[in-house]
């Protein structure tokens, strides 16, 4: 999977603004609207572009986000990530190294839910421990 400057150059176009047609992506590269076309094809083939969404603005965005770190017991994670994929709140859950093993990104409407979940999590068999960061506000925000 080689990647030119060219690829780089529609990548980045299309990260800034996944809705440009590709005409659009054609005159400002400079190429044929056919060989944008067919690159993109082929990043998408080659896995480099996974799918196009969009973000949510902040008024439909839900109003508390936390983090919970969580420690668990060996061989215990399989029954876990199963139990957390029925959380529509669990936004997303990371495998870490060092003293947690995941990382679990809740997403709730108020506190009393993040409680409830937290507690959930907390109670599940296999979890030793866990520590929860309630964000506040986002600083920085370069996710895709």
């Amino acid at each position: 999977m080689q990647l030119d400057d060219t690829d780089r150059a529609l990548l980045a176009l299309l990260t800034e603004n996944a809705r440009l047609p590709v005409t659009d992506l054609a005159r400002r590269l400079s190429l044929a609207r056919t060989t944008v076309q067919a690159r993109i094809e082929r990043l998408e083939a080659q896995g480099l572009i996974a799918g196009y969404t969009i973000r949510r603005g902040r008024a439909l965005a839900p109003p508390l986000r936390a983090t919970a770190l969580v420690s668990v017991e060996a061989r215990a994670t399989p029954a876990l990530l199963t139990r957390l994929r029925d959380m529509p709140e669990v936004e997303q859950v990371h495998t870490l190294s060092g003293r947690y093993d995941l990382m679990i990104r809740i997403a709730a409407t108020d506190t009393e839910r993040l409680d409830r979940i937290l507690d959930r999590i907390g109670d599940a068999p296999g979890v030793r421990f866990s520590e929860s960061l309630i964000q506040l506000s986002t600083k920085i925000d370069r996710a895709p």
